[in-house]
């Protein structure tokens, strides 16, 4: 007789793969040294903006006035009943100029299969939050999708989230997402580029 894996341990298994593929990607960027990396999410930070500006115009004002903003990309894996996605990302501060390489990750529970690219600007509303965004690290809960406006009602712009004093604009492929999806999402300060 042929034993079958039960339904718990086939998630298990999934899972424990996933968390596995984030911690041998772990989550850094590509390029073979520190410089490499540094440059290729510079490159991405350029890449991130040129397109948010050109679906958004009135957003390279915004991005001004802000005291600082921060650029992430990804990668998110969804197999069967999990996903998980790493990615890396940099805070910019306005004043200062300083730049702050970061990383993010992200575990789901749910159905599906597919990769998704995730690319996201955040603006930060004041300097504490910012301060708080990149030395605390930060998590994204379940109410960052509830506070999603659509169109030019509310609060909100067409494409951003605002959340606990920063506003979030995700790009997919077709454009601005009219609801970010950041649910479970960490972000925290890449101490081996900074």
């Amino acid at each position: 007789m042929q034993a079958f894996a039960s339904p718990k341990s086939t998630v298990a298994t999934l899972a424990a793969l996933l968390i596995t593929a984030i911690f041998v990607t772990a989550c850094a960027a590509p390029g073979q040294t520190r410089q490499d990396q540094r440059q290729h999410i510079d490159r991405t930070e350029q890449a991130v903006l040129t397109e948010l500006f050109q679906l958004k115009p009135d957003l390279r004002n915004d991005l001004a006035r802000a005291p600082g903003y921060a650029v992430f990309s990804n990668v998110n894996v969804n197999l069967l009943l999990a996903s998980a996605s790493t990615g890396y990302g940099v805070a910019v501060d306005n004043q200062t100029r300083q730049r702050t390489y970061m990383k993010m990750g992200e575990l789901g529970v749910g159905l599906g299969f597919g990769v998704k690219d995730f690319r996201a600007l955040f603006l930060f509303d004041s300097p504490e939050v910012m301060d708080r965004f990149v030395n605390r690290g930060w998590s994204f809960g379940g109410h960052a999708d509830a506070a999603a406006k659509a169109q030019d009602k509310g609060a909100a712009i067409g494409g951003e989230v605002v959340a606990d004093g920063m506003r979030v604009y995700q790009l997919t492929e077709s454009g601005i997402a009219l609801q970010a999806t950041l649910k479970g999402t960490k972000f925290w300060k890449d101490n081996e580029l900074n």
